[in-house]
């Protein structure tokens, strides 16, 4: 790590970060290399080595930051209101993952790679916010159905989490997509990310 001020050492990395963010949004995942992601930044490719060693881990740290940013919106949830009807939640829970469309398409594309090409210390941090995620998840379903006991809030959890890895590629339809599965006879569904996901977590509170 360079010397110098934890602020600026904060600051570089979330450059970093949001370069990595801003290609992620129109170039694939086996595209983004360590020098598309420096030119995006104010420092050369070498500088970023003082921060992340591969571009696994850049990618890895938009994840945690993207889990960071859905934890705060559920505690958020849990401060604002006293209590919420199962469908109220379920369509609160749903928005919540509509405007996480970064993460989404991080865990269903690229998540596997990310962790294996990342180094221990920085694992461990992701799983850090991972986990908090799950915890503010619980929190929710305490605060909300108190009639959950532990058992039905970790039915909960384990069916609810595994659909998030499937959200992404079951809304996001490319055109070339499309036309295979219209040449296929697929009568496929299209539904959105707050539709799919309202229907998951209503059905899981029945």
């Amino acid at each position: 790590m360079p010397k110098g001020s934890t602020a600026l050492t904060n600051a570089r990395r979330e450059e970093i970060i949001s370069a990595c963010e801003q290609l992620y949004q129109t170039m694939s995942f086996k595209e983004i290399t360590l020098k598309d992601i420096a030119g995006a930044t104010s420092f050369t490719r070498t500088s970023i080595y003082n921060y992340f060693q591969t571009k696994e881990e850049i990618f890895l740290a938009l994840m945690q930051k993207e889990y960071e940013r859905w934890v705060e919106e559920l505690d958020a949830l849990c401060i604002s209101y006293s209590a919420m009807s199962a469908e109220a939640f379920s369509g609160a829970l749903a928005h919540s993952l509509e405007k996480r469309g970064m993460l989404l398409k991080l865990l269903s594309m690229n998540h596997f790679d990310m962790e294996e090409n990342s180094r221990p210390e920085c694992l461990v941090e992701f799983k850090k916010a991972y986990g908090a995620s799950i915890e503010a998840v619980r929190r929710c379903l305490e605060r909300f159905f108190p009639q959950m006991d532990a058992r039905a809030q970790q039915d909960f959890l384990y069916a609810f989490l595994p659909f998030l890895y499937g959200l992404y590629p079951y809304t996001t339809v490319s055109e070339k997509q499309r036309l295979a599965m219209k040449e296929a006879g697929l009568d496929f569904v299209y539904l959105s990310v707050y539709d799919m996901a309202y229907g998951c977590i209503r059905a899981l509170l029945k």
